[in-house]
């Protein structure tokens, strides 16, 4: 009876021991719990509200044990957090107040009217800055719970067994080794360097996707197959772009050096599918300024996005479009004639929200192909059903943080629709999803390229 109490208390106090032990994970754990609980609104929006707040609270305190560690003096940790506190309430104020990812994630989420942005290094300094950490402490923070979880799990079996071996000891007559050796010194000081590694990586991925990936910009030759293509447009070339975004880390210069990549692919016909702006009305005429050096024989086209309507832009950039010869479609087809032979294209707005449009453009007897801004949402069966042989498309920005080299899915954009980069075939007819060259919210892009997409289009 007496070894069976000492047995049960060594359990309860290894019990006690695990939870102070890993008293800060389980509370932002229950943290995480409760919000997703106390929510009236469950969605994936406030799931990545919540995991970012359950993020800064789990590694604020990771950066004042650095700071205790390193800095020299050895301030008092009081005055660390007081330090630490000043600079995050500096820097989601800047953001909030310039036009920073956390205004135009208010933006975004209230539909309020934009305001300009700040074009200031220092402001671009501070976004980036905020940027990496947000990014980096949410991955970082995900890399975490999953190896807890793991960790927990096989630490959690390893009881289970104990105790199922313990209990069955208790009954042999002769006294057995253990069967589990504990942790050695060794391996403890493996994954403390393990856990380490883990936990910068995701902040130096971060900090690779805000200036080196962003501004990586892959030329892409997706050959097309379409059944229907007259003979003489076998082999036509369409270079498309979309997702521009100009702002503080899309800039004109860099637009200009998009444009002059695209130029020099030769294409015979270029399109462009929505999203030239980020959030400020007042670059409209430096957008169209940039992309006005765009050259093709066959002319160059263009359709709107969700930015374009949100702001309120679509009249006007359609406007200064045309003073520059570039044709933004809306709700209007533009023949491509060659010989006798043609091939319609079709633009529509992204606010556009019936298919009235559809009846009046289609031309049955030939390719039509359909400039939008997001994927159809209806899916392929939808576009062959209407006459689409194929929808050029944008608006995923590739995932921007994506695990395309996996699947194409694994991404934020692979949520909310299957659809997220490259070319879908089904049905007969065909969609291509381009990853943009410009970023929202936060100017990082991972595992998700900048894209200029030259699209070949034969019969076979």
């Amino acid at each position: 009876m007496i070894e069976s109490l000492n047995f049960s208390g060594a359990k309860v106090a290894t019990s006690i021991s695990f939870f102070r032990a890993h008293k800060r994970a389980i509370a932002i754990l229950l943290v995480v719990l409760c919000a997703f609980w106390l929510s009236p609104r469950f969605d994936i929006e406030f799931l990545l509200f919540v995991l970012l707040i359950a993020s800064q609270l789990f590694w604020i305190p990771r950066a004042l044990d650095l700071g205790e560690r390193f800095l020299p003096g050895k301030l008092p940790r009081l005055w660390l957090a007081v330090i630490a506190a000043v600079i995050y309430f500096f820097f989601c104020v800047y953001s909030f107040t310039h036009f920073g990812i956390l205004h135009q994630w208010h933006l975004l989420t209230t539909g309020h009217l934009p305001v300009h942005a700040d074009p200031r290094l220092s402001g671009v300094l501070i976004d980036g800055a905020l940027s990496v950490w947000l990014l980096g402490s949410w991955l970082g923070f995900g890399l975490m719970m999953i190896f807890w979880t793991v960790d927990r799990a096989g630490r959690g079996a390893i009881w289970v067994y104990r105790s199922m071996h313990d209990a069955a000891r208790s009954h042999a007559t002769a006294p057995e080794p253990d069967a589990i050796d504990p942790p050695s010194p060794v391996r403890r000081h493996f994954l403390r360097r393990m856990a380490i590694v883990t936990s910068a990586t995701p902040f130096v991925a971060a900090a690779y996707g805000l200036l080196y990936s962003r501004l990586d910009v892959e030329v892409t030759h997706p050959r097309i197959r379409l059944a229907r293509l007259p003979k003489v447009f076998e082999g036509l070339r369409i270079a498309q772009l979309s997702d521009i975004h100009i702002g503080p880390f899309m800039t004109a210069a860099e637009i200009r050096r998009c444009v002059t990549l695209t130029n020099e692919q030769k294409p015979d016909l270029i399109v462009m599918t929505g999203d030239y702006l980020s959030w400020d009305t007042a670059a409209q005429g430096e957008v169209v300024q940039a992309l006005a050096g765009l050259r093709a024989p066959y002319g160059v086209f263009g359709s709107l996005g969700n930015h374009e309507s949100i702001t309120h832009t679509e009249e006007s950039l359609t406007r200064l479009f045309a003073a520059q010869g570039i044709h933004i479609l809306r709700q209007e087809r533009a023949p491509i004639q060659l010989n006798g032979e043609t091939i319609n294209l079709i633009g529509v707005d992204d606010s556009q929200s019936d298919d009235s449009w559809i009846d009046h453009l289609v031309m049955p007897d030939t390719v039509n192909i359909l400039l939008t801004h997001v994927p159809v949402p209806a899916g392929f069966d939808w576009a062959v059903e209407h006459g689409f042989d194929l929808v050029l498309a944008g608006d995923s920005h590739g995932g921007q943080l994506s695990l395309n080299f996996l699947k194409r899915r694994i991404s934020f954009y692979g949520l909310y629709t299957p659809y997220v980069s490259g070319l879908y075939e089904k049905s007969g007819g065909q969609l291509y999803v381009n990853r943009g060259i410009g970023t929202t919210i936060l100017p990082i892009r991972l595992g998700a390229r900048p894209e200029i997409a030259i699209l070949e289009l034969t019969r076979t």
